[in-house]
């Protein structure tokens, strides 16, 4: 077992609970769907929440396969990998079958919530960001990852999500919230139209 796949077994982990919290909320409250008022936002915030677990997984690929075992970058993974399941686990309200019988409306559950799970996404973003800048400095061959587009893709994901946590009219923040999923969803498409263009991959042979 490789350094990074010790590292991975243990990062990977964590954020798949991350993904299995969020899609155990959308399905409790999928359970209890006739006293719940879905609405528009927190289903755009859990896809947006799902988008940035999934690009994780992608920074993982490119910032830690070639990283030693070291205890620190256990201790950086679970600091991440606990961020996102903050956010994960807020995204949808608890829905308790039994007992309490009052409606549920995602929309208010949304802004009473969006500062903590935006608030998350930001910092977990911010610890990654310090950690390439950093090899950056000491690693030429991360110093060529960097681009424009990189820098100006974290742009608009930082002003975007922090103006849709904590900007005071609603408006402007599922406007922020609205404009950062479609860069998300943009980023996806990219990704696919440039694995349709290289062929796809080949069917496994024999087994």
């Amino acid at each position: 077992m490789s350094a990074f796949e010790f590292f991975f077994s243990f990062y990977g982990l964590l954020l798949g609970l991350s993904v299995a919290a969020l899609v155990s909320g959308f399905a409790q409250v999928l359970h209890e769907r006739e006293r719940v008022r879905f609405g528009w936002l927190t289903p755009m915030l859990a896809t947006f929440v799902a988008l940035d677990v999934a690009t994780f997984w992608t920074q993982a690929w490119v910032i830690f396969r070639g990283a030693p075992y070291n205890s620190a970058l256990l201790v950086l993974g679970l600091s991440v990998a606990a961020t996102f399941y903050i956010a994960a686990s807020v995204t949808f309200p608890r829905v308790t079958a039994e007992g309490v019988r009052t409606r549920i409306d995602l929309d208010d559950h949304f802004w009473t919530h969006r500062r903590l799970v935006l608030s998350c996404l930001l910092a977990a973003n911010l610890i990654v960001v310090v950690l390439f800048g950093a090899l950056m400095v000491v690693n030429a061959e991360f110093a060529a990852l960097s681009s424009a587009r990189l820098w100006i893709g974290f742009t608009i994901f930082s002003l975007g999500t922090a103006i849709a946590a904590f900007a005071p009219w609603r408006g402007v923040a599922v406007g922020a919230l609205g404009l950062v999923l479609a860069y998300s969803l943009w980023n996806v498409v990219r990704a696919a139209a440039a694995l349709i263009q290289s062929g796809g991959w080949s069917p496994a042979v024999g087994g």
